[in-house]
């Protein structure tokens, strides 16, 4: 029931690892270490000022944010108590996330996901002690792996050889860490709203509608999730090679990223349209029934239309390397928005199948607007000598 209020956390948590990361990043490929050092500690003492901001609204306004996404009465209790002890562990998961962004700002995607494994696995172990049991699990296995990685990333990083004096906080590089940031904390909370939007949708259509899409959305969560990782690491690449005045790696990048991020789709979309229904049978009992028929129209309906991601999200990720947060945020929002109006509009045409329809309309729109944003924006840029 806490979910979509955790989303706007998270939310806030990725866009301080995107903001961290890619400035990170671009001092790193200059090899300007000093500088880079400086956005690093920037970057996590500005991460603490915001959770601290947060947890106050967390702590303080969890019955009015539970009232407002109308929690019922039976379920009030545990759900404020889950809230409480989530936003505790709000530190950890901040500097979790940002510790992640500087490592893969300097190359190392490894150690945070051993971190991350070796988290989530005892995480899931102590989640059978209830729902206070969920949470405290979630607040403990997030804690080790946050004072592990801010550890090795203290180590990782004063073994970095520089030269001067160090500065430790910078009203400048904080800027320049903001202006990546806020928009991707911005397109992450409106992709979150839009959902609650649609989820709204889809719930009145009842409840075997909503098993069979909560069910489905699990399955396209796993390729989103992986694409919208890798497309992170684009932008620590582009993001690099701009720093080290290899503009012309950016360009190369576009197409190392589509054939990467293309074959996972097309890996997908053959495992969906030819095995849905055994794997939508992990959340559900029954092997037919409207539940699974409405899971299985949904994968059938968007599982083609994958392969328009690869491009889409290769692009948005160079953008984002680039610092061109204005057309990242154009291509997201208008995916989004068409998703969200033409659910609304395709439901009462077509029914519940109408609202399938949003997700390849709204893919194709966005994935054009990041092509032509990388063909006149980003392609040229990679031609011309950008610096710092």
């Amino acid at each position: 029931n806490s979910y979509e209020i955790t989303l706007i956390f998270l939310a806030f948590s990725f866009g301080c690892n995107i903001g961290g990361s890619v400035i990170v990043s671009r001092y790193f490929g200059a090899k300007d270490y000093n500088t880079m050092k400086t956005a690093v500690s920037t970057a996590l003492i500005g991460t603490v000022v915001l959770c601290g901001a947060l947890m106050a609204v967390g702590l303080l306004g969890c019955r009015s944010l539970l009232v407002l996404i109308r929690t019922p009465a039976e379920l009030m209790a545990d759900s404020a108590e889950y809230l409480d002890i989530y936003t505790l562990g709000l530190p950890f998961l901040f500097l979790y996330n940002v510790a992640t962004g500087i490592f893969t700002a300097l190359g190392d995607s490894r150690t945070p996901f051993l971190f991350l494994a070796g988290s989530s696995t005892a995480n899931i172990a102590v989640d059978v002690l209830g729902v206070a049991g969920v949470a405290w699990a979630t607040f403990l296995c997030q804690g080790v792996s946050c004072v592990l990685s801010l550890w090795v990333v203290a180590r990782r990083v004063r073994a970095v050889p520089s030269e001067g004096e160090r500065v430790w906080f910078s009203w400048k590089m904080l800027g320049q860490i903001a202006v990546v940031a806020i928009p991707s904390i911005l397109q992450q909370s409106f992709v979150s709203v839009g959902n609650i939007i649609i989820q709204s949708v889809v719930n009145s259509f009842g409840a075997s509608v909503i098993a069979g899409f909560a069910a489905a959305t699990k399955l396209n969560n796993v390729l989103i999730s992986s694409l919208t990782t890798l497309g992170s690491g684009i932008s620590n690449y582009a993001s690099q090679n701009l720093g080290a005045g290899k503009n012309e790696r950016v360009k190369a990048g576009f197409g190392a990223g589509v054939r990467l991020l293309g074959s996972i789709c097309l890996c997908f979309t053959a495992l969906y349209l030819l095995a849905g229904r055994q794997l939508l049978m992990l959340f559900m009992n029954s092997p037919t029934g409207e539940a699974i028929n409405t899971g299985l129209i949904f994968l059938q309906t968007i599982a083609p239309f994958y392969l328009l991601l690869a491009f889409k999200l290769t692009s948005d990720g160079l953008m984002r390397g680039c610092g061109m947060m204005g057309r990242f945020m154009a291509t997201t929002l208008s995916d989004l928005f068409l998703r969200v109006v033409l659910a609304i509009l395709f439901s009462r045409w077509l029914g519940v199948n109408g609202i399938w329809l949003s997700w390849p309309v709204g893919w194709f729109v966005g994935t054009v607007l990041s092509m032509v944003f990388y063909r006149t924006s980003i392609y040229r840029q990679a031609e011309e000598k950008t610096t710092l």
